[in-house]
């Protein structure tokens, strides 16, 4: 049966007492209380504002006087801000869902669902960001960041009730292999795909940490119980690149391509060969990356650009030296010269709620200022790196960072920066800065040379967002689960053609893809 997406805002008017046992059920499961906001007043005075946005699991925002961040914006807007977060993923779904619920959104928030809030701006959840979002309101925004073009691809029925977050425009997509292993077992760098599993294979086997023991595996990453995830190299071995790039005029999406069943086969031939750790697919979040650093795996799969640098303590290659002073991971690509990715594409869009819009106007404009002077060259500065002469010094457009810690004296001193950073991306060229980081090795040096030359797809130009009513999360949990019955029920990918014209009439796959190629090629004329 075909699935269709029911709005809970539907069902809130219909079963409402159903909805209050659902609220009280996501309240109880969340990591962080809800019941203080929601005993707080619905109407925010005018000068209150409430930002909802995403965050790293660990991420803390500092007490007091020290967060000059918002002393800053409070100060040059006379606002009052009431920053709320939540770690990204699923709570910070249930989180948003919640706040809805209650009918007390967050003035503004980062919207990461499937459909990017098309569904919540169908339904009259958001406000339209028409009459604030432009290069006169925002021209720091549109100077650096976004174009008007790719604004427009934002639009629902001709209405902007969504625009996207500054992006950085460079793909940091690799894999990190232990260098130290390859070189006590006397090997070279793998430059295709079958050089990479005989690296596998004597990783496994080789003892390539010298211990005496059979405790490595050549690779690892977490499916988190739910999936197949995309960072397996035997997706590129077969021309899958991550997440979809056009071909010959039709959208090519990576995960339910018919070309998962010899991606599936290739997958297998490697599991079956006890060179993957064996617990890959019950590995949750980093757990793998924990593994890594750990010396019980040689090869994962990296897309930030610090993955793996001296100058990130919290980087791959800092947490495995605590184990081992040896470890050196090193960027490589296992498909030689075939790209891992393409080009980025705006991303998740940032919102305004009907409620602010329709009765605070004037407090709608502040946070959009607010938000233009986050994109700016002084915004940036104090998101990502403090406070002239006190974290960093300035010398035209080369900004120095100060001491070992990028200034921050002890390296968890301005860790809270990342959350304030929620508006920009660690993109300094996009303003035309350079910043040198005293941190920064020889080593990190290569790394950044290495992955500014890897090899991409032309990027697609615009962010994929389903059909209105359709549900891609049934499509993509389907398509999930469908391949997970290939490696661990039929241990085969011949049946994946099947499976495939399942997704494609049942799904509504066929309809998701075509909608898919129609926005970019829309975005291309």
């Amino acid at each position: 049966m075909r699935t269709i997406r029911r709005s809970y805002f539907v069902m809130f008017l219909a079963v409402p007492i159903l909805l209050l046992v659902a609220l009280i059920w996501i309240m109880g499961s969340r990591q962080t209380p809800l019941l203080p906001l929601l005993a707080a007043d619905s109407e925010l005075p005018e000068k209150a504002i409430s930002l909802f946005v995403p965050i790293h699991s660990d991420a803390r925002l500092p007490d007091g006087n020290e967060d000059f961040v918002r002393q800053a914006i409070e100060e040059k807007f006379d606002l009052q801000v009431k920053l709320i977060s939540a770690p990204q993923g699923p709570a910070y779904a249930a989180e948003l869902e919640a706040m809805l619920l209650a009918n007390n959104p967050p003035d503004l928030w980062i919207e990461q669902s499937e459909d990017l809030g098309a569904t919540l701006a169908l339904y009259g959840v958001l406000g339209d960001l028409g009459p604030y979002v432009s290069p006169a309101t925002m021209p720091n925004y549109f100077k650096y960041w976004v174009t008007e073009r790719e604004l427009k691809q934002y639009r629902i029925h001709n209405r902007f009730y969504r625009a996207p977050l500054p992006y950085d425009k460079n793909s940091y997509r690799s894999y990190y292999i232990r260098q130290d292993w390859l070189d006590a077992l006397g090997l070279n760098l793998p430059s295709n795909y079958e050089e990479y599993v005989a690296v596998l294979h004597a990783f496994t086997y080789d003892d390539p940490d010298g211990n005496g023991l059979h405790d490595t595996y050549g690779f690892s990453v977490s499916g988190n119980s739910s999936s197949l995830t995309t960072d397996w190299p035997e997706y590129g071995r077969n021309g899958l690149v991550y997440p979809a790039y056009m071909s010959q005029n039709k959208l090519v999406d990576m995960e339910s391509d018919l070309r998962m069943q010899v991606v599936v086969e290739d997958i297998l031939a490697v599991i079956k060969a006890g060179v993957v750790d064996p617990d890959w697919f019950l590995n949750s979040e980093r757990s793998h990356l924990a593994k890594a650093a750990q010396g019980k795996v040689g090869v994962v799969f990296g897309q930030t650009a610090d993955f793996a640098l001296d100058a990130n303590p919290d980087s791959l290659q800092s947490l495995s030296r605590i184990y081992n002073p040896q470890a050196n991971w090193v960027p490589f690509n296992p498909l030689g010269k075939e790209p891992l990715g393409t080009i980025p594409s705006p991303g998740s869009p940032f919102v305004l709620s009907k409620k602010v819009v329709d009765k605070h106007p004037e407090k709608a404009k502040l946070i959009i200022a607010m938000l233009d002077w986050l994109a700016s060259e002084e915004g940036f500065l104090l998101t990502h790196y403090g406070v002239e002469g006190k974290h960093y010094t300035r010398s035209g457009n080369t900004i120095t960072l100060l001491a070992d810690d990028r200034g921050r004296g002890t390296p968890e001193e301005l860790e809270w920066l990342s959350t304030w950073s929620f508006f920009t991306p660690e993109a300094p060229m996009a303003l035309g800065l350079k910043v040198i980081d005293p941190r920064l090795t020889e080593r990190d040096k290569d790394i950044r040379e290495f992955l500014a030359q890897l090899p991409t797809k032309p990027k697609l130009g615009v962010t994929l967002s389903p059909p209105i009513g359709i549900d891609v999360n049934a499509f993509r949990s389907r398509q999930n689960e469908l391949l997970i019955k290939l490696l661990f029920s039929d241990k085969s990918g011949a049946r994946w053609p099947e499976y495939y014209a399942d997704l494609m009439d049942n799904y509504y796959g066929k309809e998701i893809i075509a909608n898919f190629e129609q926005q970019v090629r829309e975005a291309a004329s």
